[in-house]
């Protein structure tokens, strides 16, 4: 009875908090117009792509006894109007008086208070992204045969915070304004662009950014649109970063269709000259680049000329080069085909010597045969043969005149006609790289002939120093040895760039720690893993101002004082004793923890215990464990090498890199780039070293986290991806220098969070 008392107390609490009189509804709650709603054949609930304000007085409220996730057909099919579900007295609608009063007892004001909120702040301003948390909350959709909105409230869910905030609403006397909502099955209203061309721009930003882009059309309190774009794009390397584009107005809308799509059509037409980056502007919009140019719509047409005429250029600088190039390949030809008769003429004077020499007469034919005088007869024909092909090659030295299209000079030239241009222009360097490979070829084939004819005239000249007599040459002729003729050397001529493998974090990083892991625990000591621990924590700043001198007693003290405090915060040190004695092995060592997945029984090392850190440490004593720990660093750097090339990553704020210093970079660029972002500085330098194989590097592996007493720690490096990096002994050279910006979310969790554009300054340098 007791229970019953309470939960009637309970809604009448709560329909008091509505401002809802059961026994006296107001009119406008009970006026119900039909909507003569058309439910679409095809369409994703799942997917909103209007948002708008809309007047909370004009929304009426329907509830269904379904599910928010039934089929709209079979929840508009259900649903009764609000007041049924509010009048208590007729017969007919006590089944949906009960379920409302149920839904009043799940009903949470807390709730309903968040919303408020949130719609408050959403008066305000749009969310960056445009959707929220608690969009899907919103059950409200359009019919446009009476152009009407409604709320379609699902009474099977279990949240109904949006439909009590609006009831709460409508039922407020004051003037009660407007709410920010998504519509749901609503398509596109086509003012700006038709619908295949909003399947387009999703297609053309994919291409160019890698990343499927949402886009919404946004109604502001005034009822003006913007088609909002919400994305990810590239901005360096595999670091991402938001975007968003806002199309105000039907000219601006198509004026980034146009430039998107023309964009679009060269890259995919011809990607080996027309490769589109992107950037983010200074509002958060996105902006393109091709080879440092910034293509914006109204400048396309001047740089469309601007290409064209450069690829004029180089079609013509290609058929030179074809030309030149074409002439040598044909000499090439006939020096070749003159070495082959010459080899040819050797050959066959040695492979005749080698069969006369067999039997008696064979040596005296032979000998008379090609006596010096002889010898010159038999060439004659030879070179006879060889003077008849000579004017047959040349006649084939140049290629024949082909008819070209006589050039006009335009002042503008459509994307067309630039495709057309550089598709021809691509046919010319597919013909001169093939005529640089026959080169090539030929080259390697005339060196073998000169080797070979070199090989074949000393060979002759052998023979022919033991014709002096007839019975020398038999002498000669009747040795049991008669040595090789030797092929040509080969030379090796590069084509071709040689292809070398580029490290990859998210394909080589397991493999990579495997290796690192296995080298560093062979040669480097406890202590040495130990103090390579101390550098990946937070005390590497003090580490580094004690290595360069740069320390004031004060910070010394300061940074112990910090340790004192953090130590007594996780109970290191105890209140009797100066120091908890059993350090890490307080922990059972019987104790199965994860590593990725990986079990061990082994203890993570402990930052008090290896600096010694207790109560009663005085200040010189702390210092001379921050000088122990370096020199250990250092000896460590000197065992270490890495085992293949990769790159390298580390984020400064305002200061450069110091080689001086104990530096710690990443592997992973995101991570060093969103660690660095989240500080308040607007500026960042962001320095990248190709390390080459043997550079002293320490890797932060599982061994410079746990000790291994128990021989069960995992071997990879699952636990960081960071690295100790002595560039003090790696040359590095400045390669590029370049820039990009980030977008920053303060607070991804919170829709409202404010933006800032921080601006990376990238230094590439090779090592």
């Amino acid at each position: 009875m007791a229970s019953k008392i309470e939960k009637t107390e309970l809604i009448e609490e709560k329909l008091k908090y509505l401002g809802l009189n059961l026994e006296k509804i107001p009119p406008a709650i009970k006026k119900f117009e039909p909507l003569e709603f058309r439910i679409p054949k095809f369409y994703d609930e799942k997917q909103y792509r209007q948002y708008r304000y809309i007047s909370i007085k004009d929304i009426q409220i329907l509830l269904s006894p379904t599910n928010r996730l039934d089929e709209i057909g079979e929840k508009y099919k259900k649903a009764s109007p609000l007041a049924d579900y509010l009048d208590s007295k007729s017969e007919e609608n006590i089944i949906e008086h009960t379920t409302f009063l149920k839904m009043l007892q799940q009903m949470q004001i807390e709730d309903i208070e968040k919303i408020e909120e949130e719609q408050a702040k959403l008066n305000k301003n749009i969310p960056f992204k445009v959707k929220f948390q608690g969009n899907y909350l919103w059950q409200i959709y359009y019919s446009e045969n009476t152009d009407k909105y409604f709320m379609l409230v699902p009474t099977e869910d279990s949240n109904y915070s949006t439909f009590f905030f609006l009831l709460k609403k409508q039922l407020e006397k004051k003037k009660t304004g407007k709410i920010f909502v998504p519509i749901r099955n609503v398509g596109y209203s086509r003012k700006y662009f038709k619908k295949s061309q909003f399947e387009d721009i999703e297609s053309y930003l994919w291409l160019f950014t890698k990343e499927w882009p949402l886009i919404y059309e946004v109604y502001d309190k005034n009822d003006e649109l913007s088609v909002q774009i919400i994305g990810e794009t590239q901005v360096y390397e595999k670091i991402k970063s938001p975007y968003k584009i806002q199309l105000n107005s039907k000219e601006k809308a198509d004026e980034f269709y146009k430039l998107i799509k023309a964009m679009f059509i060269l890259q995919t037409e011809l990607p080996h000259y027309f490769t589109f980056k992107t950037n983010i502007k200074q509002s958060g919009d996105i902006e393109f680049y091709i080879r440092d140019t910034k293509i914006e719509y109204k400048n396309i047409a001047k740089w469309i000329n601007d290409e064209y005429k450069q690829g004029e250029e180089q079609s013509q600088e290609a058929r030179k080069l074809i030309r030149t190039n074409q002439k040598r390949l044909e000499n090439l030809k006939a020096e070749v085909a003159t070495q082959e008769i010459e080899y040819l003429a050797k050959e066959k004077q040695i492979s005749t010597f080698l069969e006369c020499k067999k039997s008696f007469f064979g040596k005296f034919k032979y000998y008379f045969k090609y006596s010096k005088k002889k010898n010159k007869r038999e060439m004659k024909p030879i070179l006879q043969v060889m003077e008849k092909q000579q004017p047959k090659l040349e006649e084939n030295i140049l290629p024949p005149k082909r008819r070209r299209k006589k050039i006009v000079v335009k002042d503008n030239y459509t994307i067309e006609e630039l495709i057309e241009l550089y598709k021809e222009f691509e046919k010319l360097e597919n013909t001169l790289k093939n005529i640089m490979l026959d080169i090539n070829s030929l080259k390697l084939k005339k060196k073998n002939m000169s080797k070979k004819i070199e090989n074949a005239t000393l060979f002759i000249e052998e023979i022919d120093s033991h014709k002096k007599s007839i019975f020398e040459f038999w002498k000669y002729s009747n040795k049991d040895e008669i040595a090789s003729l030797p092929e040509g050397e080969e030379e090796e001529i590069n084509i071709i760039k040689k292809i070398t493998k580029v490290f990859d974090y998210e394909e080589d990083i397991e493999k990579f720690g495997r290796n690192m892991d296995k080298i560093q625990r062979k040669v480097l000591t406890k202590s040495e893993t130990d103090s390579v621990y101390i550098a990946s924590t937070k005390l590497i700043e003090i580490l580094n101002k004690v290595k360069n001198n740069e320390v004031s007693p004060k910070e010394i003290t300061a940074s112990l004082n910090e340790l004192k405090k953090e130590a007594i915060e996780e109970k290191k040190i105890t209140a009797k004793d100066e120091f908890d004695i059993f350090g890490g092995a307080v922990q059972d060592l019987s104790k199965v923890s994860k590593i990725s997945n990986k079990k061990h029984r082994e203890i993570a090392k402990d930052k008090f215990v290896i600096l010694d850190i207790g109560k009663t440490t005085k200040q010189i004593g702390y210092k001379l464990s921050l000088e122990n720990i370096i020199e250990n660093i250092k000896m460590a750097l000197e065992k270490v090498t890495i085992t293949e090339d990769l790159p390298v990553y580390k984020a400064i704020q305002d200061n450069l890199l110091d080689e001086k210093e104990i530096n710690v970079f990443d592997m992973n660029p995101e991570k060093e780039i969103r660690k660095a972002i989240q500080q308040e500085k607007s500026k960042i330098n962001f320095y990248k070293i190709n390390l080459k194989k043997g550079a002293n590097v320490i890797s932060f592996t599982n061994s410079i986290f746990y000790d291994n007493q128990n021989k069960t720690l995992p071997i990879g490096q699952d636990l960081s991806t960071r690295m100790l990096v002595d560039i003090s002994k790696i040359k590095i050279e400045l390669k590029k220098k370049t820039s990009f910006k980030i977008i920053d979310m303060r607070n991804e969790k919170d829709d409202f969070s404010p933006i800032t554009i921080k601006t990376i300054q990238v230094f590439e340098y090779d090592g």
